[in-house]
């Protein structure tokens, strides 16, 4: 019965993966490319869901808080830089069914500095015996900066770049589902709605078109029931070009301690790996992304998140206490 059991959580996987795939190739071929850049892509995607899809917010019942930086492609000048502090718990005295968060988003490359403040709202329901489906909203403020002073020009007057710092500002929507069970949680989401362009300066134009991601991913008990297998799967697009990650992470679990070791990969982009457990009720996770193709394997891309969860529900009996935190 056991077998039987996870040979039928497997076979559900792989369907609902199979299904992501079948629906993401139809909507590449038959849509029109609209855009020129996808947002970052962190490699430790599934410790933060809640950045790529605002219905995340509160389906966990706790308080949940995440903070992440990226370097990537380290060792060239003027690299991508990314931080990212995100929290989002339920609203209790409304409703578990409801949600709520906030997050900080800053991502700095060369000349440009991009900032996103946004605030999450989201409704979930109880779909069969343990599964919750939710939808939700984000909302904010975009603003972008473009610092001419820092582009070497052999002709300082080139029009086509600032000779200052100029900077401008839009307002920001994104919109997402979710579902999550026991042994399968799977989302859609769309960041950037409304298309938004910001005008910097008088005549410097920067577009934020359209990205899409489906996340889907698993929690399969090994026999050993110290150990715990968490396959995932992130597609990204942006109607011009795409990408798929995939991942699994390798749970060790004892005695309320949690330690993790995993492998990602992105065809014709990375390999990536990662670890993490946590200590002392904080938990904290590293992982690098090594280039397979471009700039190469040794200018890779690293990455610290530190995350902390904990139950704020005031209306149980034995309110307050701390939770150890669950890896997703």
């Amino acid at each position: 019965m056991i077998i039987y059991n996870k040979l039928l959580t497997l076979s559900l996987l792989y369907v609902m993966i199979r299904r992501i795939f079948m629906t993401i190739m139809f909507l590449v071929v038959f849509k029109e490319a609209a855009r020129a850049q996808m947002d970052v892509q962190f490699s430790d995607y599934t410790s933060l869901k809640s950045y790529y899809n605002p219905a995340v917010s509160g389906t966990e019942g706790l308080l949940n808080v995440a903070a992440t930086y990226s370097m990537q492609m380290v060792g060239y000048d003027d690299a991508p830089g990314t931080m990212y502090v995100g929290a989002d718990m339920p609203i209790y005295f409304l409703s578990p069914r409801h949600g709520a968060g906030l997050s900080l988003y800053s991502d700095k490359v060369g000349m440009f500095t991009t900032t996103k403040i946004n605030i999450q709202y989201a409704y979930n329901v109880k779909v069969g015996l343990k599964g919750r489906l939710a939808a939700g909203v984000s909302f904010g403020m975009l603003s972008e900066v473009l610092d001419g002073s820092k582009v070497e020009l052999e002709e300082s007057t080139d029009p086509a770049f600032p000779s200052s710092s100029v900077d401008g500002n839009s307002v920001d929507l994104n919109f997402g589902l979710y579902y999550t069970m026991p042994q399968l949680w799977a989302g859609l989401s769309v960041m950037h709605a409304l298309g938004p362009t910001i005008t910097a300066g008088e005549k410097y134009e920067v577009e934020f078109p359209q990205s899409y991601f489906l996340m889907s991913g698993g929690n399969i008990k090994l026999k050993n029931s110290l150990l715990t297998l968490q396959p995932s799967l992130l597609v990204t697009t942006d109607w011009q070009t795409w990408r798929e990650d995939f991942q699994c992470k390798v749970v060790y679990e004892y005695e309320g301690r949690k330690l993790y070791g995993g492998l990602g990969y992105s065809p014709n982009v990375s390999t990536t790996f990662l670890v993490g457990g946590n200590f002392h009720g904080i938990s904290v996770g590293y992982s690098y992304q090594m280039y397979t193709s471009g700039i190469g394997m040794i200018n890779g891309s690293h990455e610290l998140v530190i995350g902390y969860q904990t139950n704020l529900d005031l209306f149980k009996k034995g309110r307050n206490k701390h939770k150890s935190v669950r890896w997703l």
